[in-house]
């Protein structure tokens, strides 16, 4: 792997961390993560037990706001792999295929020495792609 492709995977990597220790602490349960299918991946599959409901969440990194913010980078096609993504990893969870889902966004902007400087949750975002 190139030193560029292994920093954006190193940053990617950080940026899930993060998302899913800030989600776990709002009260939402890890059951996969970087979970692939034939048709895309998802970064974090989490379950929300207030709404009793499943959430694939995309994260999307950025050092500083210099390259743009996380949520502007997320395009259409991508948000219809996730869609897809989602529906094949309910296929493999015959327990959980009664229960509504949703796609969430979160943005992860860290600062200096990989330190969090910004987390924007963005619940149910496929509305706003």
């Amino acid at each position: 792997m190139s030193r560029p492709a292994e920093r954006r995977r190193a940053l990617g990597d950080a940026g899930e961390k993060h998302a899913r220790r800030f989600l776990e602490a709002r009260g939402l349960t890890f059951l996969a993560g970087n979970w692939r299918s034939s048709v895309g991946e998802v970064d974090l599959v989490m379950h929300d037990a207030k709404a009793d409901e499943v959430v694939f969440v995309e994260v999307k990194t950025r050092r500083g706001e210099a390259s743009g913010r996380a949520e502007e980078s997320v395009s259409a096609a991508q948000a219809r792999r996730l869609l897809a993504t989602g529906e094949a990893y309910l296929e493999t969870r015959p327990d959980l295929a009664d229960l509504v889902w949703r796609i969430d966004l979160v943005a992860i902007t860290l600062g200096t020495g990989g330190r969090v400087e910004a987390v924007a949750h963005h619940p149910n975002a496929l509305g706003e792609w």
